[in-house]
């Protein structure tokens, strides 16, 4: 089992998305708080971001931001948080968040969630850290990825056991258990950068 204090979530920063994602996002901040976990997240108050953000806050929970000066500047962070951080670039904000977590939990989103999702599998696959990613295919939405990826490894470009760098899950409901399921952490390198 692995011991966990603060869960990334990556997740879409638009709202105008259709109610089931923002329902799953709005549980899912919850069920983290119920948990007693902090949310680890990209510091908006737009989108899922901020229903996930609003959602922990709103249940107890703590909340950790990590938000690069130019968007910020656009005043899109979110100012209630337990915890707002303005850093200087994207990587800078890519590696507090993932140092300041135990696990990863990705829902729907867009360009910026699957970079996310892909680096940190990236990173599990060449040992960079061995901690639990989640993928809450929530109505379907990550199904093709996940049969794109399937594809990957049958063609040769990655090994089988390379599927298990991440779990499928169909509802947020199912992210708990899964997480405390997951097998504790063999290593706990420090993040390595490019």
């Amino acid at each position: 089992m692995t011991d966990i204090k603060n869960v990334c979530v990556y997740c879409g920063s638009s709202s105008n998305v259709d109610d089931i994602y923002k329902e799953q996002a709005t549980k899912m901040g919850g069920i983290i708080a119920s948990e007693g976990w902090g949310v680890v997240y990209g510091g908006g108050r737009v989108g899922l971001m901020g229903l996930v953000a609003d959602a922990a806050l709103d249940n107890g929970g703590k909340v950790y931001g990590y938000i690069p000066e130019h968007i910020q500047e656009r005043e899109v962070e979110h100012t209630d948080l337990s915890e707002l951080h303005i850093v200087d670039t994207m990587h800078v904000r890519k590696q507090m968040m993932v140092d300041r977590s135990q696990a990863f939990v990705i829902l729907a989103g867009g360009l910026g969630t699957l970079d996310e999702f892909f680096e940190l599998a990236t990173w599990k696959q060449l040992g960079l850290h061995d901690k639990p990613i989640v993928l809450v295919d929530i109505d379907g939405y990550w199904t093709k990825m996940v049969e794109a990826i399937h594809n990957i490894a049958e063609k040769g470009f990655m090994r089988d056991t390379d599927l298990e760098l991440f779990t499928v899950v169909k509802s947020v409901e199912d992210v708990a258990q899964t997480l405390k399921e997951a097998p504790r952490e063999k290593f706990d390198p420090a993040t390595k950068w490019i």
